[in-house]
């Protein structure tokens, strides 16, 4: 049965490691937009975080893997860039991930706020506290920014809203 395996598949698919957050999966980032069957190959759909994501190859060499692995073979991984991917398609235990290893997620939607460079009002994940302050545009990833928290006197890293 095709449905049952497109399941399988999926549920495979949806356990990828992201190798610069690896908390979180591609599932549940959100990367992972669909799988389908047609005449028997299979279609991976993904989508990236954003233009650039340095990550994107690694997902694809992961799919490979797990497509043959499993013997889920001929298969095609298809990147789609609409809709375009934003912190929005987090799941919320994901961002209860990223909180519990030290990583702020995402606050409220996007918009062009976040884009525009605005200052966020970001939550400290340690302490749970507003009192906060950027440090850096960027953390360890483009994805991420640093922050100071004024209360608990610890930096941590904020994963922007895009």
């Amino acid at each position: 049965m095709v449905s049952d395996e497109k399941i399988n598949v999926w549920n495979e698919l949806y356990k990828i490691p992201d190798p610069e957050i690896p908390m979180l999966t591609i599932g549940e980032l959100g990367v992972l937009r669909k799988v389908e069957n047609h005449d028997g190959t299979w279609y991976v759909y993904i989508t990236p975080t954003y233009s650039g994501c340095p990550a994107m190859h690694m997902f694809e060499e992961e799919i490979k893997r797990v497509m043959e692995t499993h013997r889920w073979i001929p298969f095609e991984i298809k990147t789609i860039y609409h809709p375009a991917w934003t912190t929005d398609w987090l799941s919320e235990e994901a961002k209860e991930k990223l909180r519990k290893a030290g990583i702020a997620p995402p606050e409220g939607s996007a918009s062009k706020k976040a884009l525009l460079g605005e200052p966020d009002e970001v939550t400290c994940p340690k302490c749970g506290k507003k009192d906060t302050k950027k440090i850096s545009e960027f953390g360890s990833t483009a994805c991420k920014a640093l922050y100071f928290c004024n209360n608990c006197k610890d930096p941590f890293e904020y994963f922007k809203c895009l």
